[in-house]
């Protein structure tokens, strides 16, 4: 694999928006016990139907360690997935694996961001993380696609989403969170999005939905649907700590404009809710000293938005939730020429982020 001293601009790269043809969809097999309850094993149920929810649309490939290949093999078996053994901390692809870019002559790279467990030891939510820094290293070797690697600045996946047209939208309350990149300011940030995913315009959102114990992340708050359209969570009550949250953040949108000049249709995605852990749920996850503590008095950051876009489909959670049915009918009328597939979100909720965090779309190659 060749690590290159360039940027991905300088090279003609971009990052193409998640609607553009996927190669695959990764993914990584949960296990931790101080994360997921009763040995992951309810969550382990989850992604495989998730995996299994995908294939249906474009191969899967998912990382699992050593210990748990046997089970992860058996319980995975597919025609579409893959199941390759690969060491992680934790099992958030969406943050700790490459973000993928291509140019127009059908070639794909990945950049592969500094990660720091969401921030570190100022906030962040385990220690150690050196093997979810390796990550996407790891998968950028078994591809063969040439890597960008931003040693010292720190980026999640689930903190951008793009428009494939020169367009990110992401959230102050986590890229400018002194536990990400304390010495560098807006202006530092934008100039290393522009050269890293070859954008013009980057939009500040204020805040992400409300105890979201990633800072903040804007993939489980506001996404683009098509160019010049994003779909944000929302709520009408007043009592609802994110009613402020979501007319902030609609505040921006109606003023913001594209990298293109466009105005941004924003639809409205309900929000689920508000849940909760039960005590049963979070009794089965260990107690480890430095991570994150399940509690059932702690609101979920619950959301329709943190859904994946494949290729012919939408694969988006679900929560037994009366909102449910509105939610799959809303992404049905926004995406009519896929399949909409809603798949059961609480275990993976309960872990602390759900179908677009355990994700990362690789992008087929563009010849154009």
């Amino acid at each position: 694999m060749t690590t290159l001293d360039t940027t991905p601009r300088a090279d003609g790269f971009r990052m193409p928006a998640e609607w553009e043809p996927h190669a695959r969809t990764w993914m990584l097999w949960p296990e931790r016990p101080d994360n997921w309850r009763l040995g992951a094993k309810p969550a382990q149920a989850a992604f495989v139907a998730v995996a299994h929810a995908i294939a249906r649309f474009e191969p899967v490939t998912v990382g699992v360690s050593a210990a748990q290949y046997e089970n992860a093999c058996a319980r995975l078996d597919h025609p579409a997935i893959r199941v390759l053994e690969l060491s992680s901390d934790d099992a958030w692809v969406r943050d700790t694996g490459p973000t993928f870019v291509v140019d127009a002559r059908g070639a794909v790279r990945g950049v592969d961001w500094t990660f720091n467990a969401w921030g570190g030891f100022a906030g962040g939510l385990y220690w150690p993380w050196q093997r979810d820094d390796q990550l996407a290293r790891k998968i950028l070797a078994v591809e063969g696609c040439a890597r960008y690697r931003t040693e010292g600045f720190v980026l999640e996946g689930g903190a951008i989403h793009v428009d494939g047209e020169g367009t990110l939208i992401t959230t102050e309350e986590c890229l400018l969170n002194r536990n990400r990149n304390p010495d560098l300011d807006r202006a530092a940030i934008e100039a290393m999005l522009a050269e890293h995913l070859a954008v013009d315009t980057v939009i500040w959102l204020p805040h992400g939905l409300y105890n979201d114990e990633t800072d903040g992340h804007v993939d489980n708050f506001c996404c683009f649907v098509r160019p010049g359209e994003v779909l944000l969570a929302w709520t009408d009550d007043e009592r609802d700590p994110n009613w402020s949250r979501c007319r902030a953040a609609l505040a921006v949108l109606e003023r913001s404009r594209d990298a293109r000049g466009r105005a941004l249709t924003v639809h409205r995605m309900p929000i689920p809710g508000p849940l909760y852990a039960s005590a049963e749920e979070c009794a089965g996850v260990d107690w480890v000293a430095g991570s994150q503590p399940r509690d059932p008095s702690i609101r979920l950051a619950g959301s329709y938005v943190n859904f994946l876009i494949v290729n012919g489909g939408i694969v988006a959670p679900s929560f037994a939730d009366p909102r449910d049915a509105e939610a799959e009918a809303l992404l049905r009328r926004l995406f009519p020429e896929r399949e909409v597939a809603m798949v059961p979100g609480r275990e993976i909720l309960l872990g602390g982020g759900n179908i677009h965090c355990i994700t990362q779309q690789q992008p087929a190659p563009q010849r154009r």
